[in-house]
């Protein structure tokens, strides 16, 4: 079991950040945080917050819109084959090395046999969206000591 402590974020595959930020500011009232490059995986990202952190039960998600800065980058093809929108589901877990090694273990598919680095200072894995019945899954686990 990988044992989830939260949903990280949701990332949404965009052509253009510059273009959807008004929407996600101005009509959705979500809080613009950041825009961080990730050369790794050929994206640039914007981070929204949607909801208020001190909210009881945790009512803020993370929005994290993708937009990639190559023709060959993962979130290109994604946009060329299925259009913009929901790309992936991000979680949080505790032990990310120990969560892959049992995953793989279990013979679940992954594309990531070992954590990478990732945007806010994330260490991150994807399983195979074959593994989890079509949705591409982003595990994350945060810097020491978050």
């Amino acid at each position: 079991m990988i044992g989830v402590k939260a949903i990280n974020h949701i990332g949404i595959a965009v052509r253009s950040l510059d273009e959807h930020r008004a929407f996600y500011e101005d009509t959705l009232g979500a809080r613009f945080e950041a825009v961080e490059e990730v050369p790794d995986q050929k994206v640039r990202v914007g981070f929204f917050l949607v909801g208020d952190p001190a909210q009881e039960g945790g009512g803020a998600v993370r929005l994290e819109l993708l937009e990639p800065t190559s023709t060959d980058s993962p979130v290109a093809k994604f946009i060329e084959k299925k259009g913009e929108g929901i790309h992936h589901i991000a979680y949080s877990v505790e032990g990310l090395d120990a969560r892959l090694a049992e995953l793989k273990a279990h013979g679940v598919r992954l594309i990531d046999e070992a954590p990478r680095d990732g945007a806010h200072h994330q260490r991150i894995a994807f399983l195979h969206p074959k593994a989890s019945k079509g949705v591409l899954t982003e595990l994350c686990e945060g810097p020491a000591g978050s």
